[in-house]
């Protein structure tokens, strides 16, 4: 196993002081090849060799070869099953589910350019089917990764809580993204009023950190990884004087199982690291700065209208964290140190596939 995946989850459960709660539990995480899922079935995984608390993992997952390559290592552990199929198709299980994770759906900038309709039926019939296990199973709680797009475009607030709320333009190309979480946030409120679901939502902002998509993502911290991976130029579309907040993976796990444990039913949480805003250009430089060696530079561009539609055309609001904070969440891993775990990951990757 990659040995930057294996520190950060050892180090996440000394964090975290629950792990009880788990114990003969079987947990559903839907789109388990991506980011925060992926680091979710690590987590409960490496969870079992460390405490043995005989948590049980289904990974759903559309691709099943993508699948078997990310969790090559757990392919003969008895605790890891597949159900492979389109989270837009209905989903049979025949045990019991305790408790569902639902990561499926992109948030690729290439990906809400590219392929729209897609986002939407993941985000609004992804999540029904969902929602729909889970009241079938009688489970004790689903968490839904939402994001902080929700919020739109927010007026004369410099802080977003969870109840604040601003406008989206349904007629926004961009917006398929957004809109549909909004959608499928109203469906979890819905099932909590008729059918009595406990949920929970995090409305996570720029997460990023080993395993992370690098090739034609388009966010900025795959891009600017991709360049670092790769050993060329940092291309940024703008002038990188927006500022963003990135929180490492293992925090945003963090985050979630706090929710999940601790958090109010039917309560929405936000979800980043807010204590460490940095221009994009300077995370790029920061970037560029960790490996000299490689003579990477940063380059401005002026980019077209096409590329432009796969970002947020208004200033992004920093979210107030002080919810989640009261359940006892903190960041714990500086930008510096996640940026460099990141980057060690994929040349650790590397060396891992030469040995195959």
């Amino acid at each position: 196993m990659n040995k930057i995946i294996k520190n950060d989850m050892s180090e996440l459960i000394a964090r975290i002081p629950y792990t009880s709660e788990f114990q003969d539990k079987t947990i559903l995480i839907t789109g388990a090849t991506g980011l925060i899922a992926k680091n979710l079935v690590y987590f409960f995984l490496e969870l079992n060799q460390e405490k043995g608390t005989n948590t049980r993992v289904l990974a759903l997952v559309r691709n099943l070869e993508k699948a078997q390559e990310c969790f090559s290592e757990y392919l003969e552990d008895e605790h890891l099953s597949f159900l492979n199929q389109d989270v837009c198709s209905p989903i049979s299980y025949e045990g019991n589910i305790d408790y569902i994770f639902h990561a499926a759906g992109s948030a690729s900038a290439f990906a809400i350019k590219s392929n729209p309709v897609d986002i939407i039926k993941a985000n609004t019939i992804g999540t029904w089917n969902v929602l729909e296990l889970a009241r079938q199973k009688n489970c004790k709680k689903v968490i839904f990764p939402s994001t902080r797009e929700i919020y739109g475009k927010v007026e004369g607030k410099d802080l977003l809580t969870e109840t604040d709320m601003g406008t989206l333009d349904p007629l926004d190309s961009r917006n398929c993204y957004p809109e549909s979480k909004r959608v499928a946030e109203a469906l979890f409120k819905s099932y909590e009023t008729q059918y009595g679901l406990n949920f929970n939502i995090l409305r996570i902002a720029h997460t990023y950190g080993p395993a992370m998509p690098i090739s034609n993502d388009g966010r900025v911290m795959s891009d600017f990884m991709d360049a670092i991976v790769h050993r060329k130029d940092i291309v940024l579309n703008s002038d990188g004087t927006a500022q963003r907040s990135f929180c490492y993976v293992s925090d945003t796990i963090k985050g979630i199982l706090d929710v999940m444990v601790y958090g109010e039913r039917g309560e929405a949480y936000n979800l980043s690291n807010e204590r460490e805003p940095y221009m994009i250009r300077d995370v790029a430089q920061m970037l560029i700065d960790l490996y000299p060696e490689r003579n990477i530079h940063l380059v401005f561009a002026n980019p077209s209208d096409e590329v432009k539609k796969g970002y947020v055309s208004y200033k992004i609001v920093q979210l107030d964290t002080s919810k989640i904070e009261a359940l006892g969440w903190e960041p714990a891993v500086k930008l510096k140190d996640g940026l460099k775990r990141t980057a060690e990951y994929f040349e650790e990757e590397k060396k891992l596939v030469k040995k195959k």
